[in-house]
């Protein structure tokens, strides 16, 4: 799987990543080497915790073309 990061430097400093198509993915770090790694981390918990919400949920699933 492929997703876009921006990364941006915060006025202390850190370096702050963050997925725009997984809403409340973000991490940092004091390098940006270590808020990337940081950010794959936070993907991989983001999405285990979404599939884990869609097996408890019996919903259905509706695809709308706009």
């Amino acid at each position: 799987m492929k997703l876009h990061v921006v990364v941006e430097q915060d006025e202390g400093g850190y370096f702050v990543a963050e997925v725009p198509a997984l809403p409340g993915c973000l991490s940092q770090g004091k390098t940006r080497e270590e808020a990337l790694a940081n950010i794959k981390e936070a993907i991989e918990g983001w999405l285990e915790v979404m599939e884990s919400k869609s097996d408890a949920e019996a919903a259905d699933l509706v695809e709308v073309t706009v």
